[in-house]
């Protein structure tokens, strides 16, 4: 079977995207090939789902329909220099980049004359709950686009976006599954501080997590909304919600995004 999905790179993203890629049946595990320089995580790879493996970066770029980066960006330009003139067939392979910072104009310097999608997943990919936005460059096609579509939308929602807001994306959704993370173990500290034993503590916190956002998305609520709901004149939320306040709780969170924001377009620089 020939390979349509070659990927450089199988680390924690790009295994998250493979496990849902092969469980979805959206590529049959022979159709697919990883480099990947560690063979201990080739071996992982190669038994856990199936796929064909090598240690050869050029190997993975002779896919037929799709090449995704998901390396480090600081190693891109020393991927690129390996890989050489690789594309002289009529239609070589669309690529696309999950790295983050790197922009549209510096992937398609890299990459002459190839359709190139820039996407920033996030880890909830791994359990089909993420979601990832699109950017698309200059000789991307319909058919590019679908593919891309169909790879993501494997692993949660799609949403398209331009080029100049994908550092915000990285500083939201890529990066947020920490700060959510962060939260739900000060709420479950919180419970434990309270007298709550830590495994009911963490399994509250993580279902009031889940519940709350599950919540938002049905209902269209907007989240102010639904903190009026629950907060009683002289009640324990507003109490709690003070204290949130006083500490500088919405501050954090947005000085963080705007942070992770920053650090992206440095990393792209």
């Amino acid at each position: 079977m020939s390979i349509r999905l070659g990927i450089i790179g199988g680390g924690v993203m790009a295994e998250a995207i493979l496990s849902r890629l092969i469980q979805e049946k959206i590529y049959d595990p022979n159709a697919v090939l990883v480099s990947e320089p560690q063979p201990q995580r080739r071996d992982f790879l190669q038994k856990t789902y199936q796929v064909q493996v090598t240690s050869d970066n050029r190997e993975t770029a002779t896919a037929e329909e799709v090449l995704l980066l998901a390396i480090k960006p600081q190693i891109l330009d020393k991927v690129v220099e390996n890989l050489g003139l690789l594309f002289p067939r009529r239609y070589p392979p669309l690529i696309i980049s999950i790295l983050a910072g790197v922009t549209l104009k510096r992937l398609e310097q890299a990459f002459p004359e190839q359709a190139v999608i820039r996407v920033m997943p996030n880890t909830p990919a791994t359990v089909g709950a993420g979601i990832s936005a699109i950017a698309s460059g200059k000789q991307v096609q319909s058919q590019h686009l679908s593919w891309a579509q169909s790879i993501f939308g494997a692993v949660g929602k799609v949403v398209e976006v331009s080029e100049s807001l994908m550092d915000a994306v990285t500083g939201l959704s890529g990066s947020g599954p920490a700060y959510v993370a962060i939260m739900i173990e000060a709420l479950a500290d919180g419970g434990v501080a309270a007298g709550l034993p830590r495994p009911i503590a963490l399994q509250l916190a993580i279902q009031t997590v889940l519940g709350t956002a599950q919540l938002l998305a049905e209902s269209g609520l907007h989240p102010g909304e639904l903190k009026d709901k629950v907060t009683s004149p002289g009640g324990t939320t507003i109490a709690a919600v003070a204290q949130l306040e006083k500490a500088g709780f919405r501050s954090a969170l947005i000085q963080a995004v705007v942070a992770a924001t920053r650090r992206s377009h440095e990393l792209g620089a």
